[in-house]
């Protein structure tokens, strides 16, 4: 079973949501629903899975219905139609009480604005949900140390929100986050608010943290290369509709329409795809010149390693951490890989 399933979920805001579904599930556009009816189709018949412990990116343009879907997930907005399962649980059968405490202890959220108190020092801060959960003063400043410590953030612990640049001021928003070690993490264009090097540096950051810790995030941002950067599992929104759902290098080399190939058709390729999403298994290549190879680490990005391919005119031998061999690329399948179609 995934770890979250949204199944035929439709959002529609207005006064009376019902009585225009079977307009949208008859096919009637978004902007004829609007024009005829005053409401506005937010989701229409979304259907997706996300796994355990990957980052499942939701990207579109504004307007999309991204932020309306992970909304859904810890029912800050409760569908008009469908349902949403989180570890086996529908979420639209809790009741109050039930609601509250599936929100303190199944999912966190890390938002674009930071959400910081700013009467309150990072430290407590970063505790504030263990606090809320009733947990006891020592124990709470000592997680939410360790996760100032994990963010970058030591010698900052006592420092107001108003003291700190906004780059640190989502480290501490993240590190709240995983103080409250909620296996899902919902983070709603989370990056979207810093500059492009602070935004560089969270993502790589993001990235390093979740290597350890594997939990499940659903990330939402209208960035292309950050959707590809961080995402295991790209789901594109338009108009309300999930028109394509895969991975960062489905999404590139085989774009679903036309919507989704404008997205991807500037993208720089050695950038986003890393040396395992195209290396071939050892037992897939034969005839490979082992005597010209170069080593590459199987998360390295392209442009990491093709510079020295280039001059060497080498096939790649792809390592993991503990330096065993994963796999081979060769000059053949890397040249295949960064020709646009």
């Amino acid at each position: 079973m995934s770890k979250i399933e949204i199944n035929n979920v439709y959002k529609i805001f207005g006064s009376n949501p019902k009585s225009i579904l079977p307009m949208v599930k008859d096919g009637a556009s978004k902007e004829e629903i609007l024009d005829k009816t005053g409401h506005t189709v937010g989701l229409d018949n979304v259907t997706l899975k996300i796994e355990e412990g990957e980052i499942f990116v939701c990207m579109g343009l504004s307007g999309s219905g991204k932020s309306t879907l992970i909304r859904h997930l810890n029912r800050l907005i409760d569908p008009t139609d469908g349902e949403i399962i989180v570890e086996g649980t529908n979420v639209m059968s809790l009741n109050k009480q039930q609601l509250i405490e599936f929100r303190r202890h199944k999912m966190s959220m890390v938002f674009q604005r930071f959400g910081l108190f700013p009467h309150r020092t990072v430290i407590d801060n970063v505790g504030y949900g263990l606090e809320m959960q009733g947990v006891a003063e020592a124990e709470r400043k000592k997680t939410a140390m360790e996760k100032i410590e994990a963010v970058g953030l030591s010698g900052f612990e006592n420092q107001f929100p108003a003291q700190l640049s906004g780059g640190m001021q989502q480290r501490v928003g993240l590190a709240r986050a995983l103080a409250n070690d909620t296996d899902i993490m919902l983070m709603d264009e989370a990056f979207s608010a810093l500059d492009p090097l602070i935004r560089s540096d969270m993502q790589k950051q993001l990235i390093d943290l979740q290597s350890e810790l594997k939990k499940t995030i659903v990330f939402i941002t209208h960035d292309l290369d950050e959707s590809l950067r961080l995402g295991d599992h790209i789901g594109i929104l338009n108009h309300g509709k999930l028109v394509q759902v895969g991975t960062p290098v489905d999404i590139i080399m085989n774009p679903a329409d036309d919507y989704v190939k404008a997205f991807v058709k500037d993208v720089n390729r050695t950038k986003v795809i890393k040396a395992k999403t195209i290396m071939k298994s050892k037992e897939n290549v034969n005839g490979i010149d082992k005597n010209n190879l170069v080593k590459v680490k199987e998360d390295q990005f392209i442009e990491e390693f093709l510079p020295q391919v280039v001059c060497t005119n080498a096939n790649c031998e792809v390592i993991d951490k503990s330096g065993k061999v994963k796999g081979y690329i060769t000059n053949k399948e890397l040249q295949k890989t960064l020709t646009k179609s």
